[in-house]
């Protein structure tokens, strides 16, 4: 399966946060990390005052199921020190599962496609470089998506760049 997923950091060394995360996504057996986005800088959205994010998307072949693969997810957040202690709020890591090809379903652990991607300019802007044709099931492809989204606040980084390592 194909498993598109966003990347965000705004505590801490926030790079090295995400960089951690594509490495140990790619020793989780049965995965690889197939490729990445350049890195943005990001306004905060929603939650209380906090600083700047970096965020990334990453498009990742598994052969796990969907909630497997988010179970590895978690605990890669939990091994980069993620605290989960106010809604919204500064993260080491944030390893959100936004799509695995064309699923669909909703459960209380998980759901698919991810029920707020549509509307991220965060998310949208790295993925519409990867996959810009990808059709959000029940929305749109992630290049029309991106057509009616405010993207200030979004600044590319060009001194940053995501290599993950086996």
């Amino acid at each position: 399966m194909k498993a598109t997923i966003s990347l965000g950091s705004n505590l801490g060394d926030r790079f090295q946060y995400l960089q951690n995360a594509l490495d140990s996504i790619n020793e989780v057996t049965g995965t690889q990390v197939h490729s990445v986005s350049p890195v943005f800088e990001t306004d905060p959205v929603g939650g209380p005052e906090q600083g700047q994010y970096l965020n990334a998307v990453a498009v990742v072949k598994t052969i796990l199921s969907p909630e497997q693969f988010l179970a590895a997810t978690q605990e890669i957040e939990l091994a980069q020190d993620r605290e989960r202690n106010e809604h919204w709020g500064p993260r080491t890591l944030d390893i959100d599962l936004l799509a695995m090809d064309t699923e669909v379903r909703s459960t209380p652990e998980l759901e698919l496609p991810h029920p707020r991607a549509h509307e991220r300019a965060f998310v949208l802007l790295p993925w519409s470089l990867l996959d810009p044709d990808f059709v959000i099931p029940g929305k749109a492809s992630v290049a029309e998506l991106l057509e009616g989204i405010d993207v200030r606040g979004i600044r590319f980084r060009n001194d940053l760049a995501l290599v993950p390592h086996r």
